[in-house]
């Protein structure tokens, strides 16, 4: 069987089945595909090692996104996240894209920078000039702290000098750090090489430190949408629903307000993807929402248009920061199958992944709001949930939600009315 990630009817089956399925497209081995079913090899040793203060293990589901083709291979997308719908948004929304050829993402090189501030200075300029003549020493200085990373092939790239005010300069020292994130490696630089850098500029050295606002390390991601993807029954003309979704981003352009939430859509896929996947999400929200207000006023982080034939192009712009080396990845067994099961080859190809799972999941958004509403696939899958807590399983919560969905009902009471009614039904047919 050729491996796709079309994998229809995927969210009608159970666990079990969507397992047996995964294995079928060889996506999974047979030896593996149990270890998904559960927390298999991640134990209380396991999180006591991670973290401090451990009392227990919390989970999350993990789910994959279907449909995905990037940069011409299909791809499955690991997500853990709470939330329903997003999954299936981002699903959905893959689909939507692959008409129009799929996800293609261009990455920068994996540059972590270190900050190191220098206060007290007594001559901006004459700091300036010192620091910079003797960058070629300083680069050598800082490489002699990572001789590790440096024979992974990465090391120290550039040192920049910005001025903060009329005594304080920093100086950021951009690393590669290859498939790391590297926040340890350039605390490292930054600590080690703040007295040199001091005395250099005749400063008092302040904080050393990483940034978060990894504006060296981005992803854009771009996609096509023929309007014709875009019919359905409801709104049988695509370029109605193309405009729909240029006025819903029009409205993110032009008000803080909606492009908080507008770009709280794009992170609902990028952070389940780097959850799923091990990587440090809050680091990435921080430096994404700097990014998104780098102008002055708080923008969206995609941009949608229309092209000269109709299609719809969007594109994804934002920092990108992850990680497949150190960390989680080394110690979390659930890490390590979530990045086998999507193939990941490396952080450059895990920020690509994340990045279309983010533009997927902005695309669902704006294309739910500007037709039917964002609520109504939204309840159809709370009503999986409320399903459940009435006690509802396999095949009688699809039961239960779908006539909740009808009834457009959706309390605990009347989920355990409906399906203690069924349960009659089936025993009476049973005689």
């Amino acid at each position: 069987m050729i491996r796709t990630s079309r994998l229809s009817g995927f969210y009608r089956q159970s666990p079990e089945r969507r397992r047996a399925r995964l294995v079928e497209a060889r996506w999974v081995a047979p030896e593996e595909v149990e270890s998904l079913a559960g927390l298999a090899g991640f134990d209380e040793a396991c999180a006591d090692a991670m973290v401090e203060n451990v009392v227990g293990i919390h989970g999350l589901p993990l789910g994959v996104a279907l449909n995905f083709l990037v940069d011409g291979r299909e791809r499955l997308v690991p997500m853990a996240v709470e939330e329903p719908s997003i999954i299936a948004a981002a699903s959905y929304a893959a689909r939507l894209c692959a008409e129009g050829g799929g996800f293609t993402v261009e990455a920068d090189p994996p540059i972590t920078t270190a900050q190191v501030e220098l206060l007290d200075v007594p001559s901006l300029e004459a700091a300036r000039a010192a620091l910079h003549a003797h960058t070629a020493f300083l680069l050598a200085e800082a490489d002699a702290l990572i001789p590790a990373m440096c024979e992974r092939g990465g090391g120290t790239r550039e040192i920049e000098v910005r001025v903060l005010d009329a005594t304080t300069l920093v100086v950021h020292l951009h690393i590669d750090t290859r498939d790391a994130m590297g926040a340890n490696c350039v605390n490292s630089v930054a600590e080690g090489m703040a007295p040199r850098l001091a005395a250099l500029a005749g400063a008092r050295p302040g904080l050393r430190i990483l940034t978060n606002l990894a504006d060296r390390r981005k992803v854009r991601v771009r996609a096509r949408v023929p309007a014709s993807a875009l019919v359905s029954e409801a709104f049988p003309e695509g370029g109605v629903v193309r405009d729909g979704i240029l006025a819903a981003h029009r409205f993110a352009e032009l008000d803080p307000y909606r492009a908080v939430t507008h770009n709280k859509g794009v992170m609902n896929g990028v952070d389940a993807v780097l959850v799923a996947c091990g990587n440090d999400w809050r680091a990435v929200e921080a430096g994404a929402h700097a990014w998104a207000a780098r102008s002055g006023s708080y923008r969206p982080l995609t941009s949608w248009r229309a092209a000269e034939d109709g299609t719809l192009e969007g594109e994804l712009f934002m920092p990108l920061a992850t990680s497949t080396a150190g960390g989680a990845a080394r110690t979390h067994p659930g890490v390590k199958r979530a990045l086998k099961l999507a193939r990941v080859s490396g952080a450059l190809d895990l920020a690509a992944l994340a990045g279309a799972a983010g533009l997927a999941t902005n695309l669902a958004a704006l294309k739910a709001l500007s037709t039917e509403g964002i609520q109504k696939g939204h309840m159809a899958l709370h009503a999986r949930r409320v399903a459940a807590e009435a006690g509802a399983r396999g095949e009688l919560i699809e039961v239960v939600a779908e006539r909740l969905s009808h009834e457009r009902v959706y309390r605990p009471e009347r989920a355990r009315e409906i399906l203690d009614a069924e349960l009659a039904r089936r025993k009476g047919a049973r005689g």
